[in-house]
């Protein structure tokens, strides 16, 4: 028997906008308007607790003041 994936796409995302969904298995993204293309392996645990903690804040000057 194979294996049955389902995706999430969040519940805040626009029909038309640019949006992600994550597979049930916590271990892929694909694009929301492409779901018959490639998608993106990685780990998405790791991802969401780099977010949390402002890693790919833009506005963190430590990062970016070249020191």
């Amino acid at each position: 028997m194979a294996l049955q994936y389902t995706w999430r796409k969040s519940g805040r995302s626009a029909n038309n906008a640019n949006c992600v969904e994550l597979r049930n298995t916590l271990d892929h993204l694909r694009d929301s308007k492409n779901t018959t293309g490639p998608t993106l392996r990685g780990n998405i645990q790791a991802l969401t607790h780099a977010i949390q903690t402002g890693q790919f804040d833009r506005l963190n000057t430590e990062q970016h003041s070249g020191t």
